[in-house]
């Protein structure tokens, strides 16, 4: 069920070809020693640090720049939302990708760790192929589930604790009149909110294209600007914006 997307506001590994440098942080031991020794065995990857609590996780990114950093995320002390929002913010450029590990999807923790920037989720009982291949999979900037998980969580969410403003509208079909993106989205162009809506809905980039009579570069483009423009460094993270500020809200269909 991998999306084969590629999530925008990321460049390219300058290290591409080289073996995917992996950071494990888990505060249970066997847990994160069986995770670093599959890791360690699979060829193309290199674990280069295993952490205990996201203090150390903080400490050992910094000093070892990983290209991956795979999250426990529900640890005393900092918890691995805290850890992702450090990580993410003091990173030298390219940020590692974070992919959060966790005992079950609709977990108020992984929408909080999407939030601060996290590129996915996976469950801890995924057998060892499909750890292998979600490694992968966000290592090369692809979206880890099909948009409608990402959407379905974020609107689990969104409606419990009604973040989004009360009644905002969200778009009609395309070609509807529209009234622009909502005020935590005004640097956007009417173009770019309406590639973001279209992504939160659930669309994928050829999807989004088709809809809108693009091509799907461009609306690659309009996603990478959208990114940058709102200092986001996930797909993932954008969905929960859209979400957050109105521009989509819980129960709209992308027409699917």
């Amino acid at each position: 069920m991998t999306d084969p997307d590629p999530a925008a506001g990321r460049a390219t590994d300058p290290t591409a070809g080289g073996p995917i440098r992996l950071l494990v942080v888990d505060d249970q031991f066997l847990v994160r020693s069986g995770l670093a020794a599959l890791l360690r065995a699979a060829p193309g990857m290199e674990v280069v640090g295993e952490a205990s609590d996201g203090a150390e996780a903080v400490a050992l990114a910094a000093r070892t720049r990983p290209d991956v950093v795979l999250m426990d995320i529900r640890m005393p002390g900092m918890t691995g939302i805290q850890a992702t929002e450090r990580i993410l913010a003091e990173a030298v450029d390219p940020a590692p990708r974070v992919l959060v590990l966790t005992t079950f999807d609709l977990d108020e923790y992984v929408y909080g760790a999407l939030r601060a920037g996290a590129s996915g989720f996976l469950l801890k009982d995924a057998g060892p192929e499909r750890l292998l291949a979600a490694v992968t999979a966000v290592h090369g900037g692809d979206a880890l589930f099909a948009p409608a998980v990402t959407r379905r969580l974020v609107e689990a969410f969104t409606r419990m604790s009604d973040t989004g403003p009360p009644g905002a509208p969200d778009a009609g079909p395309p070609g509807a009149p529209d009234a622009g993106p909502p005020p935590g989205l005004t640097a956007l162009t009417g173009r770019e909110a309406e590639v973001l809506k279209l992504v939160a809905r659930g669309l994928s980039n050829a999807e989004a294209a088709d809809r809108l009579f693009i091509s799907e570069a461009t609306v690659k483009t309009h996603l990478n600007r959208t990114m940058t423009k709102l200092g986001l460094t996930s797909r993932a993270q954008a969905v929960v914006v859209a979400y957050e500020t109105g521009l989509v809200t819980p129960g709209s269909a992308g027409g699917m």
